[in-house]
């Protein structure tokens, strides 16, 4: 799309009604998730995000981040926004409500304070300097949370809900208090960011010392800023499901009632939701044949999953049991049927047949060879987290039933090379370097190697034995 239709494009969504916005940054959000359309929905979604965030800079350059009032005022929420269509957890902010929320603060919620910022940039834009950026910045979030508590705090039932209304959807309106609560908060967050090592590889006895030492501040206990601190502390795990030993030692108790009787059963709660999370995502590159992550996906969900069963004392009956319950067989669900379906497209592939019949039989393809190859790891992948995710017996006996079918077909196919026509030659030689290929997943590259010369050697010796004769 060219510069001049960009641009009209993004003045057309500039004229859009709030509501018509967030509308279509949701439709395509939910596209995005689909598979549909990636390239038009990412297009239209970079441009209305544009719009949202007040920026009118050209591709190459952006524009000075004291242009952007908007961006200036949702810093402090960057570390919690969230794209596309799951549903948030606490300690979460979906993106798409900062745009009503901003539209709602320069009509009706704080219209005074934002043309007071808006007028302060502009000066500071004209002075060169950036000299009193930061004090106009942080009154400006001040003013703004002030005016999100104030029409958040129940007062007239009636009146209130028209008001919450006019703001945007029940979404908006759901994440208005988390956004109102971050930006009152920004220095007391700030400062636990600056006590948290930058990460956390174990969170060990002692660095669970560290952490609730930078937690022990009381504005960052409230219920509603709790889940945000330690949604901060779990960007420094690298095993994010960890942040349950918080709940844990907080309650000085594995036993999930009495996890549960504290502020910090929270923890729990947030990382269930965030392994769910993941696994809708598996679920998602799995349909679509993207197996590229597959492996640290599975990896994250092994250890989540058997974390949570080991750290904490959980009961099949409650609620937290159930929720990893039905995580697991989400799990095994999604896997399964993928599992076995792999033999069945190798057979397609390596099945033998008679010289005659091979003028009629499908070509083979290098893309279908390298997909079914991505299959074969993925099967080799899954075996080694199977028992935790609840797909052991599958994954064994798919993984010993591809071993046993390859290397049996792989020496089939080499033999026939010796004695093939002209004709089913070349076939031969493609299914040979596509068994061979399968080798090298199932058994290593020594054996891939041992076999790829022994086919090298079949039709070497063949020819020579035609010439000879």
């Amino acid at each position: 799309m060219s510069q001049t239709s960009t641009e009209r494009l993004r003045d057309y969504l500039a004229q859009l009604p709030p509501q018509s916005q967030a509308l279509l940054m949701r439709e395509f959000e939910r596209a995005i998730d689909r598979g549909e359309d990636l390239a038009v929905a990412n297009f239209v979604l970079e441009q209305l995000r544009k719009v949202v965030r007040g920026t009118e800079e050209d591709d190459d350059e952006a524009r000075p981040r004291t242009d952007d009032p908007a961006r200036l005022l949702y810093g402090p929420l960057e570390p919690f926004l969230v794209e596309g269509n799951f549903p948030v957890r606490a300690g979460q902010v979906r993106r798409a409500s900062l745009l009503p929320v901003w539209q709602w603060l320069g009509r009706d919620g704080a219209p005074e304070a934002v043309r007071a910022f808006e007028t302060t940039l502009s000066e500071i834009r004209l002075s060169g300097s950036t000299a009193g950026l930061g004090a106009a910045t942080r009154k400006f979030q001040l003013a703004a949370a002030e005016a999100i508590v104030k029409i958040a705090t129940p007062v007239q039932g009636e009146d209130r809900h028209r008001a919450l209304s006019r703001i945007g959807s029940p979404n908006v309106v759901e994440d208005l208090l988390s956004i109102g609560a971050v930006l009152r908060a920004r220095e007391a967050m700030e400062t636990l960011g600056s006590r948290l090592p930058g990460q956390i590889r174990v969170l060990t006895p002692s660095q669970l010392e560290t952490v609730t030492s930078a937690l022990n501040v009381p504005s960052l206990q409230t219920p509603q800023l709790l889940p945000f601190a330690l949604s901060l502390i779990m960007q420094r795990l690298a095993a994010p499901w960890q942040i349950i030993r918080l709940a844990v030692k907080m309650a000085a108790s594995d036993d999930e009632i009495r996890v549960a009787a504290t502020p910090y059963c929270i923890a729990v709660t947030i990382a269930l939701h965030d392994l769910s999370f993941l696994t809708a995502c598996l679920r998602t590159d799995i349909r679509r044949g993207h197996f590229d992550n597959v492996g640290d996906q599975l990896k994250i969900l092994h250890d989540g999953v058997r974390g949570l069963r080991t750290e904490l004392d959980l009961r099949n009956d409650s609620a937290w049991g159930r929720q990893l319950t039905s995580i697991r067989a989400d799990i095994s669900n999604s896997l399964q049927s993928e599992i076995e379906s792999v033999p069945g497209r190798v057979r397609r592939i390596l099945r033998q047949r008679a010289d005659k019949d091979i003028a009629s039989a499908p070509k083979i393809d290098a893309a279908e060879v390298e997909e079914i190859a991505a299959l074969i790891d993925f099967v080799a992948v899954c075996r080694t987290y199977a028992s935790e995710l609840a797909i052991n017996e599958v994954t064994l006996r798919t993984y010993s039933d591809l071993q046993h079918y390859v290397e049996h077909s792989t020496e089939s196919l080499v033999q026939a090379l010796r004695g093939a026509d002209t004709r089913a030659r070349a076939y031969r030689q493609m299914q040979a370097k596509a068994a061979i290929r399968f080798c090298e997943i199932l058994f290593g590259h020594d054996y891939a190697s041992l076999m790829s010369r022994a086919a090298e050697n079949a039709v070497t010796g063949e020819r020579k034995a035609t010439k000879a004769g």
